[in-house]
Order: C-alpha cells, then structure tokens, then sequence
C-alpha cells in the first residue's frame, strides 16, 4: 500500500485570516488526502470494470475521483505554502519579471484580482510551456480549467470555503488579505526551478523561443 501523508503549515504567519478560518480549510485539505490515498489503493480487479463507459461506470467514477482529489491536494499545497511564512514585500526576479511583461505590480494585481472575482474555485498565474510567458488562469473546479504542462508560481483559493467564515460575500477583501499575505520567498523559488528546467531543456533540445522572451533578462 502506498499513502501520501498531508504537509503541515505556518498558518500563526498569516495575518488577517483567523485561525478557524484557516483550520476548517485545511481539514478540507486533510480530506482530500484521506480519500486519494483510499482512491489509489484500490486493487485493480478486472471483472469490478466489465461495465465500462463514458456516461455511468466504476471505472468512470473511480477517474474522475482520483483527478479531484490529486489536484485539490496539489492545489491546497500550493496555496497554503505560498501564503505562510512571511516574507510579504514583493521583490526578487519573479516581481521583475512581471513587471516586465504585466507593465507594473499594479497591473498584474489588478488581473489577479479580477480573474479571482471571477472564478469560482482557483486563480493561478503560471508560465505556459509553449510560449515561456506569465498566464493568470482561472479554473471552476480543481479538475476543470487547468492547463497541461503549465508551472504554477501563485495559487489563490477563491472557493467561498476559503473566506466565507471571515469575509462573508466580500471576496474582494478576502483577495486584498491573501495578496498580502503572499511569500515571495516561495514564489521566487518556484521561478527559479521553472527557469533552472528550462535552461537543462535548452541543453538537450532545441526548443523553440518566442519573442518577447521573458527570461532572456538577468535579474
């Protein structure tokens, strides 16, 4: 048997979200965890599937479970980690980097803010492997909207589970609170892995680059 076992989390370094707030979300979290790990041990007994098909099955149902689950688990991860442990000021070669293609931090805030308005379960900014360049992503569900072989950087939960508790119907403040919350420490990080993968890709393919081509800048 196979389990993954849920990552723990500064939630005393966030400021303006209460504790119970965040506790009850990262039940949540904790859930997901429970069921993919049921999800993934289930033993794959050929005559549990002879029903197989793509309006009503086991096999079906079993898929659509395990992607829910794996991404609210990702996604949580990544949220609650880049919310925790301080280091709020934006700075560093990811804050550069956007402002380079967003124009300025005021602008890119202002996309973020309202692709969250938006959305009703994520908003994601995430570099694009085919064009290298930042792209806010809004997503319904954990396993609807998402892009394939997309990086996230910054994960913002805009479920009304996440701030109902604290802010009511005011999502805009509950996206005002979480902004400052941001770790750029993370998010930096998180670029510098992107770029580092791309640099070995570059030495092992020619992969093709488009213009403008955000990393070519040294920060």
């Amino acid at each position: 048997m196979y389990n993954i076992k849920p990552k723990t989390f500064d939630f005393k370094s966030v400021n303006g979200i209460s504790a119970k707030q965040l506790d009850e979300h990262y039940k949540l979290y904790v859930g997901y965890v429970n069921t993919l790990n049921k999800i993934w041990n289930i033993p794959y007994i050929p005559e549990n599937y002879t029903d197989s098909n793509s309006t009503y099955s086991n096999m079906r149902s079993l898929k659509l479970g395990e992607t829910y689950s794996l991404d609210g688990v990702k996604l949580h991860q990544l949220y609650f980690q880049n919310m925790t442990g301080g280091n709020n000021t934006p700075s560093g070669p990811l804050l550069n980097a956007i402002i380079d293609q967003f124009s300025s931090y005021d602008r890119f805030i202002s996309y973020l803010t309202n692709v969250g308005l938006s959305m009703r379960g994520w908003a994601i900014l995430a570099i694009d492997s085919i064009d290298n360049k930042f792209h806010i992503i809004g997503s319904d569900l954990h396993d609807t909207g998402a892009v394939w072989l997309s990086y996230p950087l910054l994960v913002m939960d805009v479920y009304e589970h996440a701030y109902f508790m604290d802010f009511g119907t005011d999502k805009r403040k509950y996206i005002s609170t979480f902004i400052n919350n941001i770790n750029w420490g993370v998010l930096n990080n998180r670029f510098a892995n992107y770029v580092s993968s791309l640099q070995i890709n570059n030495m092992n393919a020619n992969m093709k680059r488009y213009s403008p081509y955000p990393f070519e800048f040294h920060y």
